[in-house]
């Protein structure tokens, strides 16, 4: 499988960037590590390993990004309202900069987004912020009320991440046609949310799979067997 190491300087954050990308062609996956992981550790712990047969013939492509989590989301040093503004620009340069990259080298407009654990709430959060470029999001074990990060403090930028929140006003028809996979294991305690989620979705008529894994938990291993899973089922959908 061909990996690529790649560290740039990114205008948006204004600092160095690291991502790891696998695969030369296909459609474009941006798989988001869990809290503060690196853009190495979903290779270390062989989620990438388990769609190998899918990027090395050509279906898929797959960007790992860095998170900046420790300057937003985990950074209990400053305001929470700071926190939030850090992720903005997070979230500024993954559609600036990894999909419009994505979207460059593929030649598809759109990608998909994925991610394990708080991965799985930042896939979901940037494909529902953004669905015009995202075709499909598939969360593994993700928790989606991003409230619990930010000590009591609410505002129009913490509405605007929480997806239990501004989901239910949301009206972009792109939304509506978006594969949306909401993946969590019978015994992982994000299953509360992965349901309250499906309920929401359910209320707006949008389709969707909550695929609840009997007997599993919150853990690397019923995480690689959902993944390959969810991209075979791209083989029968549009992106």
């Amino acid at each position: 499988m061909k990996e690529e190491s790649i560290r740039y300087y990114s205008n948006v954050l204004g600092r160095d960037f690291d991502m790891l990308i696998f695969g030369d062609s296909g459609i474009p996956v941006i798989a988001f590590p869990t809290s503060m992981g690196r853009h190495y550790q979903n290779r270390d712990f062989k989620l990438i390993e388990s769609v190998a047969s899918y990027v090395d013939n050509g279906f898929i492509k797959i960007y790992c990004p860095d998170s900046i989590d420790e300057l937003s989301w985990y950074n209990t040093h400053i305001h929470p309202s700071e926190r939030v503004k850090n992720h903005l620009v997070y979230d500024q340069m993954i559609l600036e900069e990894v999909v419009g990259r994505a979207q460059k080298e593929t030649g598809h407009s759109r990608v998909v987004t994925a991610g394990c654990s708080f991965g799985g709430y930042q896939a979901v959060n940037f494909a529902f912020r953004h669905p015009e470029v995202v075709a499909h999001t598939f969360s593994m074990g993700g928790a989606f009320d991003i409230k619990m990060h930010l000590d009591g403090y609410y505002d129009d930028n913490v509405y605007f991440n929480n997806p239990p929140d501004y989901l239910p006003d949301l009206q972009n028809e792109n939304l509506f046609k978006m594969g949306i996979v909401l993946g969590v294991g019978e015994y992982d305690f994000c299953l509360p949310q992965n349901k309250r989620l499906s309920d929401i979705l359910t209320q707006k008529g949008i389709a969707h799979w909550l695929d609840i894994r009997p007997g599993a938990n919150h853990d690397w291993p019923i995480w690689r067997e959902m993944f390959p899973s969810y991209i075979a089922a791209l083989k029968s959908e549009k992106v």
